[in-house]
């Protein structure tokens, strides 16, 4: 249950044949992302888990999730954007009803990030289902 702009992201990984220009391309969109303020960078908001620093800040408004974030770390800052194609916009049901892995899967992130990545890419999906659980 991906929204259009993951959809979108799927087609450019599709088109990107070579893991490398993909690897790239999710480094660019975290060079891309608007910059998260350093008031926000607070224990709070901080992801427990990940090997660089995570820190994630959800809003819902009106029913609808939507999530700004930052890592000291590159691909990191570009995996946080993958994250934002993948739940922005959606209507907060929509969030939980996510299978993300699967929903990764189609990226092929699954084969080309270390352990460490993974399980702090896992940790970013768990902190947005906890939000929209508890919202």
């Amino acid at each position: 249950m991906a929204n259009a702009d993951f959809e979108d992201l799927v087609d450019t990984f599709e088109f990107l044949e070579d893991w490398e220009d993909r690897y790239r391309h999710v480094i660019d969109m975290g060079k891309a992302m608007d910059p998260l303020e350093e008031a926000l960078r607070v224990p709070a908001t901080k992801v427990d888990g990940c090997a660089s620093q995570v820190w994630l800040v959800p809003q819902i408004n009106d029913g609808v999730f939507t999530f700004r974030g930052a890592s000291d770390a590159m691909i990191v800052q570009g995996l946080i954007a993958v994250l934002s194609a993948l739940y922005n916009g959606q209507l907060v049901a929509d969030v939980l009803k996510t299978d993300a892995p699967a929903e990764l899967a189609r990226l092929g992130l699954n084969d080309h990030l270390s352990a460490q990545r993974s399980n702090g890419l896992r940790a970013m999906v768990e902190r947005i289902r906890e939000t929209a659980a508890a919202a």
